[in-house]
C-alpha cells in the first residue's frame, strides 16, 4: 500500500503541479506588483487591528488566528525535517521561493473569499474557493468547486487535518516518556504500540471533541489564545538555539542555498537531482502554509469585514509567518546541527535531535519543550482542518445538520486511530489530498487574476487603506 501511494503521489506533486503553483505564485506576483514586499507592513499591522464596522462571524484577528491554527502545525516541525532529510538542505531554499510566491497567492485567495462569499439567511458566512469559482468563473463550472469541495473534505479528514497532526504529538510523547518502548501495549489488528502513545491518542481525541462539538466560535476562540502563545514559544526556543550557535549559521546558509541547485555536493549523491530537492521543499512548504490549497480562504471569508483587500493582506500575513518565519528556523536548526545527516532519525526525531544538540538545555528538557510546541501546533491544526473540512461538507450536502454531526464523530474517530498508523503512508497520503485540493483551486486563481488585481488597484487609488 505505501508503495502505490508513493507512486500516486509522484504522479500528483509532479513537475506540472509544481509548475502551476509556482507559476500562478509568479503570475499573481507580477499582477499585484510585487505587493508581498511594499504592503507587508501595512498587512502586519491590519494583522491585529480589526476593522470597525466589518460584517462577518469573527473579526479579522480570529480568522486568521483560524487559518494560522490549520496552517502552523506540524508541517513546520516535522514536515520541513522531512522535506530536508528527504531532498537535502536546499529543499529549505525551495521551500522559501515558493512562500514568497505563496504570499501573492494567499493574499489572492482571501481577497476572493470575502468578494464572492455567501450570507445565509441566520447570518452564517460560506466562502471559500468553492464559491468564488462558481461564482466568479460561472456556474457552469460548479463541478469544479464540488471537486475541491470533496478534496478538501477527504484532506481534512484523512490527511493534513487528523492524521499526520496527531501522529506528531504522539511521536513527541513517546520521545519524552517512553523513548526505549519499555511499556507496550497490544491493540489488536492495530499492532502493538507504546502506552504513552496510546494515552496521547485517548487524550488528544477528547480535546477534540470538546472544542470541535461548540463549532467555529469555539474554535476561534481557542485558536486567538493558543496560536500567538505557541508561536512566540517556539520562536524564541529556535532563536535561543541559533544564537547559542551563531558561529555554524554561515556555513548553513551556503549548505541551503548549494543544495539548492547542486544537492549531491551537499549530500555526497544520497540526494538525487536538483528536481527531487525542489519537489520536497515545495510540496512541504505547501503542505506547512497552504498557499494554494485554498484552504485559509474558508476562514478569511467568515471575517468581520467589508474590504476583501484588507482580508486579503491579513490572509497574506499567515504564509509569512508560517514558512518564512518559523519554517525557516526549524530548517536551519536542522542544518546547523546535522541533525539532518543521522542515519535512522525520521520525522520529530530530526527536530528533537536538533533541539537535544543544539539548545543549552538537557535532553530531557529540549524534548519536553519540543513536544509542548508539536501539541500545541498539531492540536490547533486539527481543530482548523475540521472548520474546513466541514465548511466543504456543508457546500456539497447543502448543510444538513445530521451530515455534519456525523461527519465530526468521524473526524474525531480518525484523530483517535492516527498515531497507530505508519509515518510515511500517513505523510505521503496528506501529500496526496493536498495536491489534488490544490488544482482546482488554481485554476480559479489563474482565471479570476484579472479581478483580484483590479480589485487591489482600485481599493489603494481610492486611497481606502488610510481610512481603516
Amino acid at each position: 500500500m505505501t508503495d502505490f501511494l508513493v507512486k500516486v503521489d509522484d504522479i500528483v506533486w509532479g513537475v506540472p503541479l509544481m509548475v502551476l503553483i509556482i507559476a500562478g505564485g509568479l503570475l499573481l506576483t507580477i499582477r499585484l506588483r510585487v505587493l508581498q514586499t511594499h504592503k507587508l507592513g501595512l498587512a502586519l499591522k491590519w494583522m491585529v487591528k480589526n476593522e470597525e464596522g466589518g460584517t462577518g462571524e469573527v473579526s479579522s484577528f480570529a480568522a486568521l488566528c483560524t487559518a494560522l491554527s490549520a496552517t502552523i502545525g506540524t508541517g513546520n516541525i516535522v514536515g520541513v525535517a522531512t522535506a530536508v532529510c528527504a531532498g537535502g538542505p536546499g529543499a529549505l531554499f525551495w521551500m522559501l521561493v515558493a512562500a514568497f510566491l505563496g504570499m501573492a497567492t494567499k493574499y489572492t485567495e482571501g481577497l476572493l473569499a470575502v468578494k464572492y462569499r455567501e450570507v445565509k439567511a441566520d447570518g452564517k458566512i460560506l466562502g471559500g474557493p468553492f464559491y468564488y469559482i462558481e461564482r466568479g468563473m460561472g456556474h457552469g463550472w460548479k463541478w469544479l468547486a464540488k471537486l475541491f469541495a470533496l478534496f478538501g473534505i477527504l484532506a481534512g479528514l484523512l490527511g493534513i487535518g487528523t492524521i499526520t497532526q496527531v501522529n506528531g504529538i504522539a511521536g513527541a510523547v513517546q520521545e519524552v516518556f517512553d523513548p526505549k518502548e519499555l511499556h507496550m501495549v497490544e491493540l489488536g489488528f492495530l499492532g502493538t504500540h507504546s502506552v504513552a502513545i496510546v494515552v496521547s491518542a485517548i487524550v488528544v481525541a477528547l480535546c477534540a471533541a470538546l472544542v470541535i462539538i461548540g463549532g467555529l466560535k469555539r474554535i476561534a476562540h481557542v485558536s486567538e489564545v493558543i496560536v500567538p502563545f505557541m508561536a512566540i514559544l517556539y520562536v524564541v526556543t529556535v532563536l535561543i538555539l541559533i544564537l547559542t550557535n551563531i558561529t555554524r549559521l554561515p556555513d548553513a546558509v551556503v549548505t541551503i542555498v548549494k543544495g539548492a541547485f547542486n544537492p549531491k555536493a551537499v549530500t555526497g549523491g544520497a540526494v538525487g537531482a536538483m528536481i527531487v530537492a525542489m519537489q520536497k521543499g515545495v510540496a512541504r512548504g505547501i503542505f506547512s502554509n497552504e498557499a494554494g490549497l485554498g484552504s485559509a480562504p474558508i476562514a478569511a471569508a467568515a471575517a468581520q469585514t467589508n474590504e476583501p483587500v484588507r482580508q486579503g493582506l491579513v490572509c497574506m500575513t499567515g504564509t509569512f509567518i508560517d514558512t518564512i518565519v518559523i519554517c525557516t528556523m526549524t530548517g536551519l536548526s536542522i542544518v546547523m546541527t546535522g541533525a539532518w545527516q543521522q542515519e535512522g532519525l525520521v520525522g520529530v526525531k530530526v527536530t528533537n535531535y536538533a533541539f537535544r544538540h543544539g539548545l543549552p538545555f538537557n535532553n530531557h528538557v529540549c524534548s519536553i519543550i519540543l513536544m509542548l510546541c508539536l501539541i500545541f501546533f498539531a492540536f490547533t491544526t486539527i481543530l482548523g482542518w475540521d472548520y474546513y473540512s466541514e465548511r466543504c461538507l456543508e457546500y456539497l450536502t447543502g448543510g444538513k445538520k445530521a451530515v455534519l454531526q456525523t461527519y465530526r464523530w468521524l473526524y474525531i474517530l480518525a484523530v483517535l486511530i492516527g498515531p497507530f498508523l505508519t509515518v510515511s503512508a500517513v505523510w505521503t497520503t496528506a501529500d496526496i489530498f493536498n495536491g489534488l485540493m490544490a488544482i482546482p483551486n488554481m485554476i480559479a486563481l489563474f482565471v479570476l487574476s484579472g479581478i483580484a488585481a483590479r480589485e487591489t488597484s482600485a481599493f489603494f487609488a481610492a486611497g481606502k487603506h488610510k481610512m481603516n
